[in-house]
């Protein structure tokens, strides 16, 4: 198993790319009824915050991460849609997000994925939810997301990739950096590519046709890269990066739903009402 949080992101992990990349911002409110708020400890003396929408003990656990502009508390009215689906759902932040510590860094962000996927695994086993558990990361997100699953496959059920990101080189430019003038090879970035490329299990890749933001073509390059038997492609017509949602909502759902379906076949699992 190769953890490769341990990489080194020194090439990216610059000012300039950082303020670009990243917008934190805080967040205090209480959670929303039938929810709950986890810290999660990173380091000495930073914690990253989570927000948990339960179901049912035995349901599939999806863990989330965001896009960059968003924190666990826009998801507020999301959650109860994934657990109308059968899902407990779990979206986390980034350090300087919403009630978590620290400042947001690319090495920082990649190493931090793992800890959090340690602590929520232990969490969900010690109280005593037992469903598959499901990685989904949002256009920064998959950064994350894809990075776990290329880490731990043998515990995860299945995958989820929503605007991701296949290459770092036009992502930087669109951020107003030169890949040439820095330096920058595709290899020393975060290699969504590769990392899908390891991924067997079920998989799912939701795009937006006119996504501003990541090309379209970024998401079907992630498609085709992903090796498994069981996967799906979801276009949303019609929709940029920002209102893929919006757009999308009732095709979005049922792809989930269905990727859910796939976890639990493949689990030997009975379905959940």
């Amino acid at each position: 198993m190769v953890k490769h949080g341990e990489d080194n992101y020194s090439c990216i992990n610059r000012p300039k790319i950082l303020m670009a990349l990243f917008h934190p911002r805080p967040e205090w409110n209480s959670p929303p009824e039938n929810s709950n708020d986890l810290m999660i400890p990173v380091e000495d003396d930073v914690s990253i915050g989570a927000r948990f929408h339960p179901w049912r003990k035995d349901a599939p656990t999806i863990l989330f991460f965001h896009g960059n502009g968003e924190i666990v508390a826009d998801y507020d009215e999301i959650g109860p849609l994934y657990n109308r689906h059968g899902v407990n759902f779990l979206p986390v932040d980034y350090r300087g997000y919403g009630r978590s510590g620290g400042q947001p860094t690319i090495t920082s962000m990649m190493k931090d994925c793992h800890v959090i996927f340690e602590f929520t695994k232990k969490w969900l086993k010690d109280n005593g939810y037992s469903g598959p558990f499901i990685v989904m990361g949002r256009s920064l997100g998959s950064a994350s997301a894809l990075e776990l699953a290329a880490s731990y496959q043998d515990k995860i059920d299945g995958l989820i990739i929503e605007s991701g990101f296949a290459y770092a080189g036009p992502l930087l430019r669109l951020l107003g950096i030169d890949p040439d003038a820095i330096g920058f090879k595709e290899e020393q970035g975060f290699r969504n590519i590769d990392k899908i490329s390891q991924f067997r299990k079920p998989t799912l890749v939701i795009h937006a046709e006119f996504d501003h933001i990541i090309p379209f073509s970024d998401g079907v390059a992630l498609f085709e890269a992903c090796p498994a038997k069981e996967k799906a492609f979801l276009k949303i017509p019609n929709a940029n990066h920002n209102d893929i949602f919006i757009r999308g909502l009732g095709e979005y759902m049922k792809a989930i739903g269905e990727l859910v379906k796939m976890c639990l076949r493949s689990k030997g699992t009975i379905g959940l009402s």
